[in-house]
């Protein structure tokens, strides 16, 4: 008999665990369970992070991790840029020349932007330094839009596209100035690009009808090799001659699925898009793709990343919880503790309810001595500390402090009082024994630090900020953004606490106001709805303790919502908006797994 290993050339293994990791088509005998397994590689697209601006018709360039989104119509056209950090986008420096339809290539600190629509755009090249854009003195001979590009930033591939006609021309880009190479076999706008100056591919697009025609370039000129499996454009694309894929795009209809090439054919995966679409950026490689915007119909943020790989990945995303009781409330009051152990208490107006949540279902809790609404305070799912508050002036100067093992609360005497009454201001602590307060109504800079039993004034914030000031972290480590500043009712500014000072940490993306606390530490935070005239805000954004990039949006906008948990693993509870009393979503950050399989044997 011949036995596994003669075939395969790796022997059976023998494990009474499934292994954290492992070589691809290892296969492995679990002796607990009985069956034999292996790790396999499979192919998927994930939810990624919402682009700041929903937009199609946009130039790409980078990797799945690192990146870059620039120009395109939201409508109306737009300049603006955007930085892709494996989780989120945040803002860069704009395009010169405002535009749409054009390409892109280079990666995510050295960019290269050409092609617009309008086609006469002074400056029609552009490079990016990860900061901001250069206009290039080197202009294509043949101005054109819904063209291909791919290669670097000083060794760059520009083909096809449009004029007033479709066009076959090529040219390569080194640095300075555009040179004319080999034309394509097929002339024809709106096709996909991959690979370099000198090994590029070219695939799809629409000549006098959508094509499913390929054409490899060797650095002089094209020859046509095995065509899509269907016809398409305005696609994304990415990778190499020998190792591309193309997603998405235009048939009619709409499309989701992806197609790779190894050099010689196209097969169809598997795998197809979450949101079908047309018209979007793509970014990577064969393994770690990155497709970011397009339309549906009108345009989207949707962003999803494309992993080939021995582990399945879950993209980050919220989920319903379960519902506030009754009518629910708003989240003008304080909210501790973690996505499956929660602790709100307060809100308007001037509530004494106090309510836990366990993960699935709220009950209540001992109610609160005195009615409160818009207080600051901190804790865990154990304890919490409310301080001030109240609807109008003048504030209230009072604490209290829950216990859950007890169910019951104090009333913390004199000098327990905080020392500058407020309301709507900001609240850092893991204990009841220990946080800071900061900011409040009416726009104070005063930040106090609590010892379990008496206020403190300690060093003041650099600006004056109230009016729903969000926060999370601990007395030593504390962060917090602004709600409303003086004259600025959508202040953007985050401010970190290290147990004595404040310093300026990066700025929040959307300046919402009205954001009632938050998730996470000083370095892994969580912000998410807020007031934005007319109403609240559906957008989120996550902090690495430099600064912030977007993350999936919620389900229902909210502004004054409770607020919980961890960056990965967060609750929102309640706010504005009338049905939105009630709404509990939960958010999960990016998971991944090992793709084990089960063999069946005989």
């Amino acid at each position: 008999m011949t036995t596994y290993k003669e075939i395969f050339g790796k022997q059976v293994k023998n494990y009474s665990s499934d292994p954290a990791n492992d070589a691809e088509g290892q296969v492995w005998y679990n002796s607990t369970s009985g069956t034999f397994k292996s790790l396999l590689a499979t192919g998927a697209w994930s939810t990624g992070g919402n682009m700041i601006t929903a937009r199609d018709a946009l130039g790409s360039a980078g990797t799945q991790t690192a990146g870059l989104a620039f120009g395109g119509e939201s409508p109306p056209n737009t300049g603006a840029t955007e930085e892709y950090n494996g989780s989120g986008w945040s803002n860069g420096g704009s395009l010169n020349n405002v535009r749409t339809r054009l390409s892109g290539a280079g990666t995510q600190t050295a960019g290269l932007a050409f092609g617009s629509f309008p086609l006469v755009v002074p400056g029609a090249t552009e490079e990016y330094n990860g900061s901001s854009w250069t206009v290039s003195p080197g202009n294509m001979n043949t101005a054109r839009n819904v063209l291909a590009g791919t290669g670097t930033q000083t060794a760059a591939l520009a083909f096809g596209g449009i004029t007033t006609v479709n066009t076959a021309a090529t040219e390569s880009y080194n640095g300075s100035t555009w040179t004319a190479g080999g034309a394509l076999g097929t002339a024809r706008r709106a096709l996909s690009g991959a690979g370099t100056q000198t090994a590029g591919l070219a695939f799809g697009g629409n000549a006098t009808t959508f094509t499913n025609i390929t054409e490899e370039y060797d650095g002089s000129s094209w020859t046509s090799v095995n065509s899509m499996n269907t016809a398409r454009g305005y696609m994304g694309g990415c990778g190499l001659q020998t190792a591309a894929l193309g997603f998405g795009g235009y048939t009619p209809p709409t499309g989701a699925a992806t197609e790779q090439y190894d050099g010689s054919s196209w097969t169809t995966s598997p795998a197809t898009l979450a949101t079908a679409r047309y018209n979007g950026g793509g970014a990577g490689s064969t393994t770690a793709a990155l497709l970011m915007g397009g339309t549906t119909g009108s345009p989207t943020s949707a962003t999803e990343e494309y992993n080939f790989s021995t582990t399945v990945t879950t993209g980050a995303a919220w989920s319903s919880g379960g519902a506030l009781p009754g009518s629910g409330r708003q989240g003008y009051g304080v909210a501790t503790g973690t996505q499956t152990a929660t602790i709100a208490a307060g809100g308007p107006p001037t509530s004494t309810q106090n309510q836990f949540y366990d993960g699935s279902a709220w009950t209540d809790l001992a109610s609160i001595p005195a009615g409160v609404t818009n207080s600051q305070g901190f804790g865990d799912s154990e304890e919490l500390l409310m301080a001030g508050g109240n609807s109008a002036a003048p504030y209230s100067a009072l604490t209290y402090v829950y216990s859950r093992p007890g169910n019951s609360w104090t009333a913390v005497a004199s000098p327990g009082n905080i020392n500058t009454a407020r309301a709507l201001g900001a609240g850092c602590g893991a204990l009841s024994t220990a946080g800071i307060i900061a900011g409040g109504t009416a726009l104070t800079t005063a930040t106090e630090s609590w010892n379990g039993s008496a206020w403190t004034t300690v060093n003041a914030l650099p600006t004056a900020t109230g009016n729903g000031v969000g926060s999370c972290g601990t007395q030593t480590a504390g962060l917090i953004w602004s709600g409303q500043n003086p004259g600025d009712a959508t202040a953007a500014e985050t401010y970190e606490w290290d147990g004595t000072n404040w310093t300026s940490g990066g700025n929040r993306i959307i300046g919402v106001r009205a954001v009632r606390g938050g998730a996470g530490t000083q370095t892994a935070a969580l912000t998410f709805g807020g007031w934005l005239d007319p109403g609240g805000s559906v957008s989120t954004e996550g902090y690495d303790g430099t600064s912030w990039s977007t993350r999936p949006n919620m389900a229902a906008a909210a502004a004054n919502n409770f607020q919980s948990g961890t960056q990965t693993a967060a609750l929102r509870a309640g706010g504005t908006d009338g049905p939105g009393y009630t709404v509990v979503e939960e958010f999960t950050g990016e998971t991944t797994a090992a793709n084990i399989k089960t063999l069946t044997t005989s």
